[in-house]
């Protein structure tokens, strides 16, 4: 289906464009006529998932390709344990999917809302310093070159393409399968609860060394880190979920509804922050429950909002938040929402955060109605200063000569988007920016 395009933005509001047209195939063969066609009309095309990257990397000015209806399984090898899907499946969709085969992915972010595609495309990932992030997942891939071809990418077929196809930026084709390596169905049991910052810092490094899964957050104006531990269980292990009611109140009454009305208060009037921030790490963050892993991994976020993330050496994890702690102070600013910090093992993929060393990742966020730049600016120079690389999907001002430096096959990707994509077909003003020409 093919119409004039309207008006998109994304999910954070930070990027908006209107696109010549926009187009819903709804088969492989339907993405190939698309960029033949705009190929032949000298336009730009790009895929859309969600909408849920806060960069530019989704931005399509020309030809908008919507992959929503390519969703579902294609395939699965249950003795080896992949599964062959369509680019468009939603994260929160595969659950479901993989249910009846026993199946799961091995780790997950804390939001679903992307596309499968989306998400390696950008370097999505979750916590865990034995596990890395959802592009290290894939073992196969197919798109849809600049030519209009079919390329697959897998161990028997352009196995030495797979480093640079997950995750690929959207710059080499367009994602229509993809792979994953799935592991056996499994439980977690999550402990959550709020602990002195101080002692948090103290012991870092033996505290993700130790868990399956460790993360924190920290609400700026307080001294107390709200810290998250999981444990992987085998999937016949005992479950004893959040009860229905609880769950409801802790996920959207307080950290939704309420959230919300406070995030929108403190827009206008900013001195109120640091006392919520305070009521908000008595209020949530102290809890206790064995569930399915994807009921462990992920949660709903309603609140809107804008997000920078920066991937560090994990040994600068600590020194660099910090800084960005005394940062905060320094400029008296009110920030009403809360830093996480993430770890990921380190991969072998050539444009991956995580690329020859175990990282850990300090994200910051605004609310959506509240003008970011002075506070992500700032704290980006002290992420750069720690030898910091930015989340594909996430806000940033860096550009290719700074970025070259910071990935050692930077050239190999940018030499292999040249011969699949000579035309930048695929191009868009994100990644003229990151990738130059």
């Amino acid at each position: 289906m093919t119409r004039p395009g309207g008006e998109w933005q994304n999910w954070g509001r930070s990027q908006r464009v209107r696109p010549l047209r926009v187009e819903r195939p709804g088969s492989i063969q339907a993405v190939q006529r698309a960029v033949l066609a705009a190929q032949a009309n000298r336009m730009t095309v790009k895929p859309i998932g969600a909408g849920h990257s806060f960069s530019g990397i989704a931005v399509a000015p020309g030809a908008l390709l919507e992959l929503d209806d390519l969703t579902g399984i294609v395939e699965i090898d249950r003795d080896r344990k992949r599964v062959r899907m369509l680019a468009g499946t939603r994260l929160h969709q595969i659950p479901k999917l993989l249910a009846p085969h026993g199946l799961a992915m091995q780790n997950l972010g804390d939001i679903d809302r992307q596309s499968i595609s989306g998400a390696i495309s950008t370097g999505t990932h979750g916590t865990g310093a034995r596990f890395g992030g959802i592009a290290t997942q894939i073992v196969g891939a197919t798109l849809v070159t600049a030519s209009g071809d079919l390329l697959t990418v897998d161990e028997t077929q352009n196995s030495e393409l797979l480093p640079a196809v997950a995750p690929g930026l959207g710059a080499l084709g367009v994602l229509v399968e993809v792979t994953v390596q799935c592991v056996d169905a499994f439980v977690m049991h999550a402990v959550e609860r709020p602990e002195p910052l101080a002692d948090v810092l103290a012991d870092l490094d033996s505290r993700v060394a130790k868990a399956d899964h460790f993360e924190f957050y920290w609400f700026p104006h307080t001294d107390v880190a709200l810290t998250k531990t999981n444990t992987r269980l085998p999937g016949d292990a005992p479950r004893h979920p959040l009860p229905r009611v609880g769950k409801w109140m802790d996920e959207e009454l307080l950290s939704n509804g309420l959230y919300r009305a406070v995030c929108a208060t403190g827009a206008v009037i900013p001195a109120i922050v640091p006392s919520f921030s305070r009521l908000a790490v008595k209020l949530t963050g102290n809890r206790e429950y064995t569930d399915a892993s994807t009921g462990v991994f992920t949660q709903n976020r309603d609140v809107r909002f804008r997000e920078m993330e920066y991937a560090l050496p994990a040994e600068n994890v600590r020194p660099a938040f910090e800084a960005m702690r005394a940062l905060i102070d320094e400029r008296g600013w009110r920030i009403s929402f809360p830093v996480e910090v993430r770890f990921a093992a380190a991969d072998d993929l050539w444009m991956s955060t995580a690329q020859g060393r175990a990282s850990g990742y300090i994200a910051v966020h605004r609310y959506w109605r509240e003008d970011p730049a002075e506070y992500f600016e700032a704290v980006e120079q002290i992420m750069l200063s720690f030898g910091g690389r930015p989340h594909w999907g996430k806000m940033h001002t860096l550009d290719a000569s700074i970025l070259r430096e910071r990935y050692e096959h930077f050239d190999d990707f940018t030499a292999l988007r040249d011969r699949l994509d000579p035309d930048r077909r695929f191009q868009n003003p994100y990644l003229e920016r990151v990738l130059g020409e």
